[in-house]
């Protein structure tokens, strides 16, 4: 069955952010049918205005997020002002929908209606990080992570601009695995995957010749997983040393490069899966992880299940 998504956009809403679901979801098709269907709704089903200068007029209220399966705050002026206050019709609209098991999801300054809900209370969530502070004063019960790109903490919240796009792709690839997201990627013309962790770029991070050295590092290791990709190999690539790779690495990244380069390698193995009859062994080989019981151990860790029940899933006998 279609998945329905319902977009709640207020006041002053981004329009490119508030274009981004319809983007992301109005491309997956799966078995020759629309995977998704997204519809846009304000609070009372009136015209929303956008940062663009220009109003869009929606097509319903909240009434649809009672048959959403998955709903959506869109990020925007007024949804950060009415922090730490909320629409009492919308705070009952998405109660109800967490009641019944809808996936809820921010994206950039659309954490703020979240919390102002009181929907990621203990919760580790992310926004927008020049909206860091402000979120964290108001809303110190939140365990805000201001440095990565989004955050699935059972309610999905993403960080600024085009981190909605990933964060979008992120569901896609839960949804229906990693080959119909990276279509959908193609479709867009973005890139396929970048990891929830990945940092923010912030303003203390400038793109100095060391940074551009290891964009290109990255770029020839995501193309290149079966080779040796050991620290020492990579930071001769980035003309660096050991401890100055380490450390730009975590700045650009948010993680360690060992993380990174079995994550990128988990990316293969799961394509491979979805999309080859190839046995475990031979993935863990074309994947870089060299035998079926690390590939097993690390996809375990990684997605909680084994690489033969993702399969069963994502690439199923036919019948």
């Amino acid at each position: 069955m279609t998945h329905e998504i319902a977009v709640v956009a207020l006041g002053q809403s981004n329009a490119f952010d508030l274009a981004i679901p319809a983007q992301v979801f109005g491309s997956v098709v799966v078995a020759g049918k629309d995977a998704y269907r997204v519809r846009v709704c304000s609070i009372d089903g009136g015209p929303v205005t956008t940062s663009a200068g220009y109003s869009v007029l929606v097509e319903h209220d909240l009434s649809i997020l009672a048959e959403a399966d998955t709903v959506i705050i869109a990020p925007g002026i007024a949804a950060r002002e009415s922090a730490p206050t909320i629409d009492p019709g919308l705070r009952a609209a998405l109660h109800a929908a967490s009641d019944r098991g809808a996936r809820l999801v921010s994206i950039c300054t659309g954490a703020f209606v979240l919390a102002s809900a009181g929907l990621l209370d203990g919760r580790r969530a992310t926004t927008y990080w020049k909206r860091s502070a402000e979120f964290r004063a108001l809303f110190p019960q939140v365990t805000l992570e201001p440095d990565v790109l989004y955050i699935d903490d059972g309610v999905l919240s993403s960080a600024g601009v085009a981190a909605g796009i990933d964060l979008c792709l992120y569901i896609v690839r839960t949804d229906h695995g990693i080959a119909v997201a990276n279509e959908a990627s193609r479709s867009l013309v973005v890139a396929p995957t970048r990891a929830g962790g990945q940092a923010q770029f912030i303003e203390r991070e400038r793109m100095d010749d060391d940074g551009e050295r290891l964009a290109r590092v990255l770029a020839w290791a995501s193309e290149n997983v079966t080779a040796p990709l050991d620290v020492a190999t990579l930071a001769r690539r980035a003309m660096m040393s050991e401890r100055t790779f380490n450390r730009r690495f975590r700045e650009r990244t948010g993680t360690s490069p060992a993380a990174w380069i079995t994550g990128e390698r988990l990316l293969v193995a799961r394509e491979l899966l979805e999309t080859t009859d190839l046995f475990v062994d031979e993935v863990a080989r074309a994947s870089g992880l060299g035998s079926a019981t690390h590939l097993r151990s690390q996809f375990q860790r990684r997605f909680g299940q084994t690489p033969t029940e993702y399969r069963r899933v994502y690439r199923p006998v036919a019948i």
